[in-house]
């Protein structure tokens, strides 16, 4: 097991579970552990954004070991979590600017489009993780 992209695995994981903790605060009614858990989110997103440029930096790009129908689901969720994760950067600079501005009802707006994304980036990168570097290496 290769210990980088594990913790970046990791960190993607405590980002999903910050963002549904989150989610949950806000829908209970809890404001202060909404902020703390969101601000937390980000900030691990922030450090897996970092790992991830080093790692890469490091050691490049990591080539599927599949060719089967498995490497085309890979890439599908590798792309699909790659476009999104630049897509979802401003969109949560955005709220988070909108939420310290007190301005609510753009920031509820602006969220309902910006939570499900970072959700996804968040869990797809765990799952390209598992499927680079387990379920991959064992079906091939």
């Amino acid at each position: 097991m290769e210990l980088h992209p594990f913790i970046n695995a990791i960190l993607n994981a405590t980002s999903a579970t910050l963002l549904v903790a989150g989610f949950r605060a806000i829908k209970r009614g809890d404001r202060a552990a909404h902020q703390k858990l969101m601000v937390g989110a980000f900030g691990t997103s922030t450090v897996f954004l970092i790992s991830y440029l080093l790692r890469f930096a490091l050691t490049g790009t990591h080539k599927y070991p599949g060719t089967g129908w498995d490497k085309t689901l890979y890439l599908f969720i590798l792309f699909s979590h790659m476009v999104l994760a630049v897509v979802v950067v401003p969109l949560i600079l955005r709220s988070l600017w909108l939420a310290s501005k007190a301005r609510i009802a753009e920031h509820k707006k602006l969220v309902k489009l910006t939570w499900p994304i970072w959700m996804y980036v968040s869990v797809t990168g765990v799952v390209v993780y598992v499927m680079l570097y387990h379920i991959g290496p064992g079906l091939h």
